[in-house]
């Protein structure tokens, strides 16, 4: 079992780098992208969005990260003294709280707010607004937790193997 972490490590690092990359462009050019459309095309194309991200290749690297934060999280407070043990903690907490619950206090929430709109709706312009508003924040947050996680991981990593 011991001889497997760092393997899971280095699984959590590619989770947490694929999710901080997904973050990224969101934060760097896919939601300014859709803020230029007009509201209702960019609620549609949003709405869109948050249907077909829901596949499989998401939720391996989604949800497979997650769990190999739990458990490595638990083994590095384990196992406090051992290299890199310390970071395993960090990397895993900076994921499950960073990326994870922020996902699902803040940016799902809007999401399915935004799914429920109609879009042709002479309302949907100020939630489309005040999405972005609220919904990018909190993406920004998501995207530097994955990539701190990621180095933690990294860090994780380097001390096993030293």
């Amino acid at each position: 079992m011991i001889a497997l972490i760092p393997i899971l490590t280095l699984l959590a690092a590619l989770g947490s780098g694929l999710m901080a990359g997904l973050f990224f462009a969101f934060s760097s050019f896919v939601m300014a992208a859709l803020a230029r459309l007009p509201a209702d095309q960019g609620i549609t194309a949003m709405n869109s969005i948050n249907v077909t991200i829901l596949n499989l290749s998401f939720s391996v690297a989604f949800f497979g990260t997650t769990i190999l934060c739990l458990g490595l999280g638990v083994v590095g407070f384990l196992r406090w003294s051992e290299p890199g043990s310390i970071w395993l903690v960090a990397g895993s907490l900076l994921f499950l709280i960073g990326t994870i619950a922020v996902t699902m206090i803040f940016n799902v929430p809007l999401n399915d707010a935004l799914a429920t709109a109609n879009p042709a709706s002479p309302e949907s312009a100020a939630l489309w607004t005040r999405y972005l508003a609220q919904w990018l924040p909190w993406n920004h947050v998501r995207a530097l937790t994955s990539i701190a996680a990621l180095i933690s991981f990294i860090l994780a990593f380097a001390r096993q193997s030293a």
